[in-house]
């Protein structure tokens, strides 16, 4: 009944008892040791990811600007596709960046659409193409994901550590008893006679 002991005993390693072994009580480090670092690890690690990546998509909502572009081709209605785009098309647009030059490039437009239609583009600081900053919303949430991700890539890593650390543990103690087997064993094999 030694497994149910354990279960009503949760201190069970580090109580003084002459069958402990110095495994047990460095595996009972090791067990509190990952608890913490999942626990508290990776409520920090979450925390501040999602801070960081909060930050992050300001930024980009103070920084990128919508600008007014001009297509310099017809837009084609795209066919459908399963790896389209929906219902848009790479199409070439001009525009005029904050320093005044004029600029060409290359963006997803609706379809259908003739040469010379305006159409609304996002920029950066300098000027170039970028895609539309997230909603304060949209960036809650994916700040969310990403803070959710890493506190559960710092726990899964912490818990393979762990386990690994267990296993190492598991096979000294195998190998202990092997070698207290041999002194010990033979002892009983004798038969009286």
């Amino acid at each position: 009944m030694a497994g149910s002991r354990r279960g009503t005993e949760p201190l069970w390693r580090w109580r003084s008892n002459p069958l402990r072994r110095h495994e047990d009580v460095l595996e009972a480090w090791v067990v509190l040791a990952v608890w913490a670092v999942i626990v508290i690890g990776g409520t920090l690690a979450g925390f501040l990811t999602s801070q960081a990546a909060q930050e992050v998509f300001a930024d980009q909502r103070a920084e990128r600007r919508p600008v007014p572009a001009v297509l310099l081709s017809d837009v084609p209605v795209p066919e459908s596709d399963p790896y389209s785009a929906g219902d848009r098309s790479s199409a070439e647009i001009r525009w005029t960046a904050p320093d005044g030059t004029r600029r060409t490039g290359t963006t997803l437009v609706e379809g259908g659409r003739k040469a010379g239609t305006r159409v609304t583009v996002w920029t950066d600081g300098t000027g170039a193409l970028s895609s539309e900053p997230p909603t304060q919303d949209e960036a809650a949430i994916e700040a969310g994901a990403l803070g959710t991700a890493a506190a559960l890539a710092l726990s899964g890593l912490t818990y393979g550590v762990g386990r690994a650390g267990r296993w190492w543990l598991d096979r000294r103690r195998v190998e202990r008893w092997g070698r207290e087997w041999t002194l010990v064993g033979p002892r009983w094999d004798h038969k009286a006679t």
